[in-house]
């Protein structure tokens, strides 16, 4: 593998992890289930945790898996140099 390679790799699984993450942060804080009273209430209770509601949990949900794919580049660069 190329280092470009396992750059994106490490980006990936980032991000990924990062995804999956904020679906279970959704998932936990809410109403139990995935329906829509689930994600409404869990997006709700996400966006309480920055001072607002259930469009802030939804910029908080999007954001994690760029901030957790930037964390893993980092780390990956930091480690290769």
């Amino acid at each position: 593998m190329s280092d470009d390679e396992k750059a994106g790799a490490a980006i990936g699984a980032g991000a990924t992890a990062g995804a999956g993450g904020a679906i279970g942060a959704v998932a936990v804080l809410g109403v139990p289930g995935l329906g829509a009273a689930g994600i409404t209430s869990g997006l709700a209770a996400v966006g309480s945790v920055v001072g607002g509601g259930m469009a802030a949990g939804l910029a908080v949900t999007a954001a994690a898996p760029v901030a957790a794919g930037a964390l893993a580049y980092g780390l990956y660069k930091w480690f290769k140099d």
